[in-house]
């Protein structure tokens, strides 16, 4: 299946735990000032790639933890980002989304795609960044008002349920 890429990092170290396969999705309405990634913003930038591609890069690296889905904005792109979340699944592997939307926003879309592809992850990290709120002290998140959402406790307790991170 074709997707819109920005981008494409196949050992990130900071997208989540672990080694990981981060894909950058290409397009993104928030346009958040001082945004790390401000070249994914243009929906018809970057190039396209196939799902199974980069699901053959996750299986053949035994040292892959799971894939982030990031941007741009991934659920901008909802049907390619489930096949990979479903085939990193597959593979035994977990995964993580990054979103500029907060879990009600994505709630309240009622987009049955969005619905789908946030059933097939395991960890949200939700909110817009916001530059005022920037900040290097919280692992994997770019300003303070941004969650780490444990995304099957949230949708089985009908509200946003916080992912705890493990101690090193």
């Amino acid at each position: 299946m074709e997707i819109r890429l920005a981008g494409l990092v196949v050992d990130s170290i900071v997208d989540g735990p672990g080694l990981r396969l981060a894909v950058f999705v290409q397009g993104c309405a928030h346009r958040c000032p001082g945004c790390h990634n401000p070249a994914s913003h243009d929906p018809a930038g970057g190039y396209t790639d196939d799902t199974e591609r980069l699901l053959t890069l996750l299986r053949g690296n035994a040292l892959l933890s799971g894939i982030t889905l990031s941007g741009g904005e991934p659920l901008l792109q909802p049907v390619p980002c489930l096949a990979l979340a479903q085939g990193s699944h597959a593979l035994g592997k977990n995964v993580w989304l990054y979103t500029g939307y907060t879990w009600e926003e994505m709630l309240g879309q009622s987009d049955p795609d969005v619905l789908a592809l946030l059933c097939a992850v395991d960890v949200v990290v939700d909110g817009p960044f916001i530059e005022a709120q920037r900040t290097l002290n919280l692992r994997f998140r770019g300003s303070k008002n941004q969650r780490l959402l444990d995304a099957p406790a949230s949708r089985a307790a009908g509200q946003p349920v916080p992912h705890s991170l493990p101690v090193w």
